[in-house]
């Protein structure tokens, strides 16, 4: 299937240049990490600048929104070196992300740096996961050049959601993502290609003909993930500003909102259209879908979310999953330098002080869910925020006893 040709978006400069040290010292410090981790692994982004303008994109969060033309941190080379050298970095083990948090890895001036990263990984031998997240044009010359690559598991995440308001997402005016999807389907191998079916917000998209229209486009990838908007305050006062009506209020959260109604409204619209595009709640779990391994991030522990999954995966999922012993974590976290308390229970691990990115490096070190104390995954929420989702009156008090049982133990070991 083609569509009608995209319209002239030039994406931005050919050639990158390397931002000034003096406008670098002005970053925001997370902005100015360039490797650094997230949830579906450690995450390598050197270029930060878009032109996209999707108005809910998370430079806002950042101060970086207002940058249109792509900037290099560091030249490539020495980012390679950074991505491998880092405290985390196992390989074959680490998943890797790229170009996921301050640009399109598929703009023009981006895609060398793209390419020149994954050859050489890829020349080392490793088979670590790669994601790149994208919604800009791929085209077949693209895709051959992906196919070259020997070891490492790439998978392209189209994110597409079906919004038509260009006030919100202005790439909608053309079809790019849309053509990109079909060519990338077209002449894929061992490339995985999953639909990132997100945001998905009350109002924006949620109508019955976009929702199938999108599992419509979704008929022929590997796998569909979809999930929430993050509603914080710097992307809710750009969209109001362009007249955005943005729902939940003043509820804003550290996790994507998506309450339990529309979770329920897309399963049961992917149910009812019948296609055989698995549909999953978790990004790792389409990614391994699509490469027919196990899940790395663990979330059979949490296998409430895995109702959606096909057989085979819940198969293969549960024979990888094994529960670990407090002795394992320890280890784990004296291999990576890391400190915090342990407690094992079954499906997941509680940690305190971790903080977000050595939790996901131990998270992904072991294949199994590691929960910090002060961020407890509460069940039908699926990680995420609250809003729109009832507590389990029973979860709550054991994760108070969980938390007392922390605070008692600090107290003893300072004693």
């Amino acid at each position: 299937m083609t569509l009608a040709p995209p319209t002239d978006l030039t994406g931005g400069p050919r050639h990158l240049p390397l931002l000034a040290s003096e406008k670098q010292a002005t970053l925001d410090p997370y902005m100015s990490q360039w490797v650094g981790y997230r949830k579906s692994g450690l995450s390598l982004n050197h270029i930060i600048g878009c032109p996209l303008d999707c108005g809910y994109c998370v430079r806002h969060f950042w101060g970086n929104f207002e940058v249109k033309k792509p900037h290099l941190l560091v030249p490539t080379e020495e980012a390679i070196e950074g991505l491998i050298g880092h405290e985390a970095f196992r390989p074959h083990v680490t998943p890797i992300q790229l170009f996921n948090k301050a640009t399109d890895p598929f703009l023009p001036g981006v895609k060398p740096h793209l390419f020149q990263v994954l050859r050489a990984l890829d020349e080392r031998g490793y088979t670590n996961h790669v994601l790149i997240i994208t919604r800009f044009k791929v085209t077949a010359a693209d895709m051959a050049a992906l196919e070259e690559l020997k070891h490492l598991k790439v998978t392209l995440l189209f994110t597409y959601s079906g919004i038509q308001d260009d006030r919100i997402e202005p790439i909608t005016r053309s079809a790019i993502t849309i053509n990109s999807i079909y060519t990338a389907v077209a002449n894929k191998r061992r490339t995985g290609v999953v639909l990132y079916w997100r945001p998905i917000v009350p109002g924006w998209n949620t109508a019955p003909e976009t929702i199938n229209h999108v599992l419509e486009v979704g008929g022929d990838v590997d796998a569909i993930v979809f999930t929430g908007y993050y509603h914080k305050p710097e992307n809710a006062a750009y969209l109001r500003e362009l007249g955005v009506e943005v729902p939940y209020g003043d509820d804003y959260a550290r996790r994507k909102t998506m309450p339990a109604e529309i979770d329920k409204l897309i399963v049961d619209a992917w149910k009812a259209a019948g296609i055989s595009t698995p549909l999953f709640r978790k990004t790792s779990c389409g990614v391994a879908y699509a490469h027919g391994v196990p899940d790395y991030n663990g979330h059979w522990g949490v296998n409430e979310l895995c109702g959606i999954c096909p057989q085979k995966q819940k198969d293969l999922c549960r024979l990888d999953y094994r529960e670990p012993t407090a002795q394992d974590v320890q280890q784990v976290l004296d291999q990576l330098g890391y400190q915090s308390q342990v407690l094992v229970e079954p499906g997941h691990v509680w940690t305190h002080g971790l903080g977000e990115q050595r939790r996901y490096a131990v998270q992904h070190a072991m294949r199994h869910q590691i929960w910090e104390l002060d961020q407890p995954h509460f069940l039908h929420a699926h990680g995420r925020q609250l809003l729109g989702h009832e507590v389990d009156p029973q979860q709550a008090q054991e994760f108070a006893a969980v938390q007392a049982a922390f605070a008692h133990s600090a107290q003893y070991e300072d004693d």
